[in-house]
């Protein structure tokens, strides 16, 4: 299966400019035969977070009428988004669709980084899917330095362990060029992880979207200051 990995820069709080940006990056990714795209961690609204908090409009569901340009572009994607919990804060969650469009899994993302945890929910369970043969785990950006949660995905006969992600310029830049491969050799897993490029609230993201081959061989990574989509076989 090729596999595609997308970073842009996200306009501010705005689910529908965020759309339109993601429809033209799946019309990319499609063109280079990718059967999948992964998306940045918080990729509708940007990384947001006083305004994902004080405004519910924000918020989608995975029917949200907002989405279905995402959901008609012929492409299985990861979409990381600030999502409707049945309480008063949202939740990180991942939507994976289909080609088809139709909702194929979610998950919540666990391990909330210092600042998320005054606005988010926290998930509870692991996230798998299965596709094209092949058995995928989910994580977001700080879930994936916590290593049980990867050993849990190969222990439950995952192949492909994916990302939703945010790492900034800076100490960023060496995590994730270190957490991600690493997850990749410790547990023989091909490993995707899609970062932001640019501006992102308070950081600035640091790009190098990129995907591995078990054993940590790097497989395709993205520039450093640009939007992008690269592809690469997987499993």
């Amino acid at each position: 299966m090729k596999i595609a990995t997308v970073q842009f820069t996200c306009v501010p709080a705005d689910v529908s400019a965020n759309v339109k940006q993601m429809v033209a990056l799946i019309a990319e990714a499609r063109v280079q035969g990718a059967e999948l795209v992964v998306f940045p961690e918080l990729a509708l609204t940007g990384y947001e977070l006083e305004a994902v908090l004080a405004r519910r409009d924000l918020w989608v569901r995975a029917d949200d009428l907002r989405l279905d340009a995402i959901r008609t572009g012929g492409v299985a994607s990861v979409v990381n988004c600030a999502a409707v919990t049945d309480g008063e804060r949202p939740a990180i969650e991942t939507l994976v669709f289909g080609a088809d469009g139709e909702l194929i899994t979610t998950y919540r993302k666990q391990h909330l980084f210092e600042h998320e945890q005054g606005v988010f929910a926290a998930g509870q369970h692991d996230g798998r899917f299965e596709l094209g043969g092949l058995r995928f785990a989910l994580a977001t950006c700080f879930d994936n330095h916590f290593t049980e949660l990867a050993s849990r995905g190969a222990a439950d006969g995952c192949q492909v362990h994916l990302s939703s992600s945010l790492y900034g310029t800076g100490g960023g830049v060496e995590e994730l060029a270190t957490v991600y491969p690493g997850i990749a050799k410790d547990f023989d897993l091909h490993v995707v992880v899609a970062n932001h490029v640019g501006p992102a609230g308070a950081w600035t993201g640091c790009g190098r979207s990129a995907l591995w081959a078990p054993g940590g061989v790097l497989l395709a990574e993205a520039d450093a200051d640009r939007p992008m989509v690269v592809t690469a076989e997987v499993g």
